[in-house]
């Protein structure tokens, strides 16, 4: 009925929309889609509060854009009991992993650390940091 023309033809066809499809899963935004107006204005009310000569808003600005984050993980359904957990979970998700994971520390150390002082440059940085990777999630 076929001959071997034919089926090698329509295998090679097969394997290649197999294989696209693999590259379209491995390297999207993993099908999740985010009400992106609810993250831009919450995000753009977190970077309008940072000012300059107000010390309590550096640490305002890396507390609240690490929670942002963390709910864009949340509802993206990343498993784990707290971000570190969801933040070893993505490989892959992030241009660069290991920036999220010194503006998570950052977070943490104010957290925990009654002493700890902050400085503009730092909060901006880490505003610029979780910035992007609300981006590469595709939250904003």
């Amino acid at each position: 009925m076929f001959d071997g023309g034919v089926i090698t033809f329509l295998l090679a066809v097969l394997i290649v929309a197999v294989l696209i499809f693999m590259a379209i899963v491995l390297t999207g935004k993993h099908g999740y889609v985010f009400n992106k107006e609810v993250y831009q204005t919450r995000f753009l009310e977190i970077e309008n509060g940072l000012k300059k000569d107000n010390p309590a808003s550096y640490v305002t600005t890396i507390i609240n854009c690490d929670k942002l984050l963390d709910k864009a993980m949340v509802e993206m359904g990343i498993p784990g009991k707290t971000m570190g957990d969801r933040l070893k979970k993505c490989d892959g998700r992030f241009s660069n992993l290991n920036a999220v994971w010194r503006a998570h520390k950052l977070r943490n150390a104010i957290a925990h650390e009654s002493d700890l002082e902050i400085g503009y440059k730092q909060a901006f940085n880490a505003l610029a940091i979780y910035k992007q990777a609300l981006k590469d999630l595709g939250a904003i």
